[in-house]
């Protein structure tokens, strides 16, 4: 049985009704177990409301119509922070907080002690690469169990896996702050958490913004181009290879794609994919990943000739020179200097970008 993956061309006066049709063609239903609550998994590359970068509001809010339309009222929205984002400050900025209260969706914080608990998990499966990054062993959030969850990527490229979207979202999630000490082995973990998904919770699903889709070093330092794009599916590996092809890479020429495809756990053959709603045997953005300077630095340290002194530089205090260097890199250098122009533009020319300053901050 072929996966399948909807995808529809959409509109700012049309994208809340195309997300309720786009949730039915992906058979959300035949996914996520209705009598159980559902996790909403923002993706906040950058707090700051950088376009391509974050899930939109309207994608939020379309996804939130969408699964109550289909039946699933218990829904709940679960943050994560990382060493260069603020959840606090990114659900401000991107405007989740009035949506939060509109559609009454609680919101808890994976890194507070009185939202969840994390704790030891021993995987059912195999690991390609968890069990050497923790020996001792690695901790879930206990909230996760038993429990839909609907991640809400976008569509863009990543400096260190070429494309990121609904297997990468899960990395913030199901990882706490020594996520880090992953990065030279990312395609192999990545693959090892949507195993761990398909343990632990009892329904996953995706639905991806491509309204403003990132070109070029993401997360974060990409060029925003328009391309009127929303996906879904209930497969995880599809829909992140469906986004690649759109992109213009070849799936299986992505590790993290290719090998999850190998174990199992999804389709990354674009022949085994069925894909419903739009024709896109035509459509290749022709985007390329490149670099900026933290991912040079990245490049040397994690896939370079310091790889074997990682453990000196993540695993001792010497970590914080590199979590300040990247913060001071990216919000006080290239966001106030470069990105900042590019967030103007985008709101003041973009219809996307009007759309986005039509919902409350």
């Amino acid at each position: 049985m072929k996966a399948k993956v909807a995808v529809l061309k959409t509109t700012p006066d049309t994208v809340l009704a195309d997300h309720r049709r786009l949730l039915q063609l992906a058979d959300c239903k035949r996914y996520l177990d209705p009598t159980q609550t559902t996790i909403l998994k923002n993706n906040i590359s950058w707090h700051f409301p950088y376009p391509g970068a974050n899930t939109t509001p309207w994608q939020f809010e379309g996804t939130i119509l969408g699964l109550r339309e289909a039946g699933f009222d218990d829904l709940v929205c679960v943050q994560n922070k990382t060493v260069v984002t603020n959840a606090y400050k990114g659900e401000k900025l991107n405007r989740y907080r009035p949506l939060f209260k509109k559609h009454q969706i609680p919101v808890l914080y994976n890194f507070k002690a009185e939202d969840m608990q994390w704790s030891v998990y021993r995987p059912r499966g195999k690991m390609l690469a968890l069990n050497k990054v923790y020996p001792q062993g690695f901790k879930l959030p206990d909230y996760f169990f038993n429990k839909n969850i609907v991640h809400l990527p976008t569509t863009k490229c990543h400096i260190y896996t070429t494309t990121t979207g609904s297997m990468k979202n899960a990395f913030g999630g199901l990882l706490n702050t020594r996520r880090h000490y992953c990065h030279s082995v990312i395609h192999e973990t990545l693959v090892d958490l949507l195993r761990l998904q398909q343990e632990i919770h009892a329904g996953i699903f995706t639905v991806m913004d491509g309204t403003t889709a990132g070109n070029g070093p993401g997360p974060r330092t990409m060029i925003p181009v328009e391309k009127d794009y929303i996906l879904a599916s209930g497969d995880s590996v599809a829909i992140d290879a469906v986004a690649a092809k759109m992109m213009g890479f070849d799936p299986l020429q992505i590790d993290y794609i290719r090998l999850a495809d190998e174990e199992g756990l999804g389709v990354g053959r674009l022949e085994n994919i069925e894909v419903v709603g739009e024709d896109l045997s035509k459509i290749n953005y022709g985007f390329s990943v490149g670099d900026n300077t933290a991912s040079m630095v990245g490049d040397f340290i994690w896939f370079g000739p310091l790889r074997r002194m990682q453990k000196l530089f993540f695993q001792t205090p010497l970590l914080y020179l590199f979590v300040f260097g990247s913060y001071f890199y990216h919000d006080k250098l290239w966001y106030p200097w470069r990105g900042r122009k590019v967030v103007d533009n985008w709101l003041a020319t973009s219809p996307w970008g009007q759309l986005f300053q039509s919902y409350e901050q």
